[in-house]
């Protein structure tokens, strides 16, 4: 097999496929607090490290695809190229890609093309399609069918029982020398001809198509039910469960505010700190970092450093979330409870858990926020100041 520093992935991501639901594009629909795109990307570049990863988006998507390439690690985010604008067909989209790649001051000389929907593709399959590409000069995989298939006519009448033993269903990536597959891309567009695959688009041209052994994991997903499907198989892979508990303490100060989960709320003072002093969401980062065994907030964060006088929490917050899932993992619950006398928290609570889901990119569901006082016993009780206490749960691989 070649270097893979001459292998290029070309992942189509300008659909505006909605069977899924949820409004967003379905690759960038949210699986698990990271993206479709960004799971598939980061599967993409742990199968072959070296390989420059190029994307096609739709015009009016930059800014969720920027928000996706944010989610991979900083060693897939250094192989992505600059994004290809789609057009208005997958094959003209797949066409702009190509030529974006074959721009580049040495182009690939292999190069995989992949659904952005697919986020399973694991490194036995990409190195089957490099290999298969480099003995072939084009190839796809494909999957054996299980069931019996039937040609029916207009009427729904059987007019032939195909030999199910010579029948593939065909997957993605499909690999191709990429000088080849450029110029059957160029041909066919000369031609104004239309194909549903980048195989058939080869095979216009001349060239024979090996199929290789796909992946039954490697499904699309298109449906809800595939989500789900995706869901559990991505739970399954970090079964490793951990929890981590987080207490923090701010006296009251003058001021008209006290930051909590990212909201201001009005009150007759603030809190005293060295940052914001959003005392529940350095309850909340702590948890995170204990239940990674990652330090505390001061060893990250350490408050005689002056460049963290007076900084947004969200800062400290976004830094334990990013170290979860530099890890592959992924933050399943946060559980809090602020303890005062006042201000009364109750008004603020679906704010604050908003807020909080935001920030570290989890489904609101998945943010309790409890409060409490202290019957007006201790620091809390006599309002000198106010305490959070958190616990995260985490997921990491095994």
């Amino acid at each position: 097999m070649t270097a893979t520093s001459s292998i290029a992935f070309l992942v189509v991501a300008g659909g505006r496929g909605s069977r899924a639901g949820e409004g967003l594009p379905k690759q960038y629909r949210p699986l698990l607090g990271r993206s479709v795109l960004a799971h598939t990307l980061k599967a993409l570049h742990a199968a072959a490290p070296q390989a420059v990863l190029a994307t096609v988006i739709h015009a009016d998507d930059r800014e969720l695809y920027d928000a996706a390439a944010q989610e991979l690690p900083a060693d897939a985010r250094e192989r992505l190229l600059a994004p290809s604008t789609g057009g208005a067909s997958r094959q003209d989209s797949v066409r702009n890609g190509l030529e974006a790649l074959a721009s580049l001051e040495k182009p690939p000389k292999v190069v995989l093309i992949h659904d952005a929907a697919r986020p399973f593709a694991d490194a036995a399959l990409i190195a089957r399609a490099i290999d298969a590409a480099l003995d072939h000069g084009a190839a796809a995989p494909g999957v054996a069918l299980a069931d019996t298939v039937k040609e029916v006519d207009a009427a729904g009448k059987v007019t032939a029982t195909p030999e199910r033993a010579r029948l593939r269903a065909v997957q993605t990536p499909q690999s191709f020398a990429f000088d080849l597959i450029l110029q059957a891309h160029r041909t066919a567009a000369s031609k104004a001809l239309e194909f549903t695959d980048d195989a058939m688009i080869a095979e216009h041209a001349g060239h024979a198509v090996h199929i290789f052994e796909g992946d039954p994991a490697n499904f699309k997903l298109t449906t809800r039910e595939d989500f789900l499907r995706a869901t559990a198989l991505l739970l399954n892979a970090l079964p490793d469960v951990r929890t981590g508990q987080g207490y923090d303490v701010h006296a009251f100060a003058e001021g008209e505010k006290v930051w909590l989960g990212g909201v201001a709320i009005p009150h007759s003072h603030g809190l005293a700190g060295h940052s914001d002093a959003d005392v529940l969401m350095h309850a909340i980062t702590d948890a995170i970092f204990g239940a990674i065994a990652d330090g505390d907030i001061g060893s990250h964060f350490p408050p005689s450093d002056p460049q963290w006088k007076g900084a947004a929490s969200s800062i400290f917050l976004k830094r334990a979330c990013e170290r979860v899932r530099e890890r592959g993992g992924m933050i399943a619950h946060i559980d809090a409870t602020i303890v005062c006398e006042l201000p009364k928290i109750g008004p603020h609570r679906d704010a604050i858990r908003a807020s909080l889901a935001a920030i570290m990119d989890l489904d609101i569901d998945r943010v309790a926020i409890k409060a409490t006082t202290s019957e007006k016993l201790g620091f809390t009780g006599r309002q000198e100041g106010m305490a959070a206490l958190a616990i995260a749960t985490v997921r990491l691989p095994g």
